[in-house]
């Protein structure tokens, strides 16, 4: 199967809407490592995301905002020869979008993006009330590079 980098913005943009979620690389004080699955939500160059206001996640981006998300949607096993196995492989697209993150701490910004994030997973209109808008992150990625590759597409 033939490798391609993907470069046209719709189709990258196609790609991250297909996703129900994405994985966060962050790297630590110590230099180590950390990636986490997340729900998201993406508008406008930039990908939304909520979480808990303490904890390692919270104290790493803190600390170095500086972040690559993962996407990948249409999977697909294939194969040349079933009973060969490194004829076996996966078709794929996928993207990786770096940035810095931001912390949104406006009380209108921090629920206009978790209307956002909502809308990567339903149709409502939801509404929030002020504490849980309150006690929650809210924070965005302003995109600075994306990058796309595509296996088998």
């Amino acid at each position: 199967m033939k490798k391609r980098e993907l470069t046209f913005r719709p189709e990258l943009d196609s790609i991250i809407r297909k996703c129900q979620f994405c994985n966060m690389a962050m790297v630590d004080k110590a230099g180590k490592p950390y990636v986490l699955p997340m729900n998201f939500g993406y508008e406008e160059d930039c990908i939304y995301f909520h979480s808990a206001p303490t904890g390692r996640k919270a104290e790493i981006l803190k600390n170095n905002p500086n972040v690559c998300v993962s996407f990948s949607a249409d999977h697909q096993l294939r194969w040349v020869n079933e009973e060969v196995a490194c004829s076996w492989g996966m078709k794929y697209r996928s993207v990786l979008a770096y940035g810095k993150v931001e912390f949104i701490d406006d009380f209108d910004e921090k629920e206009k993006a978790l209307k956002i994030i909502m809308k990567n997973y339903s149709d409502i209109d939801f509404s929030f009330n002020a504490p849980a808008v309150k006690e929650v992150l809210v924070f965005r990625l302003k995109i600075e590079k994306l990058d796309g590759r595509a296996l088998g597409y």
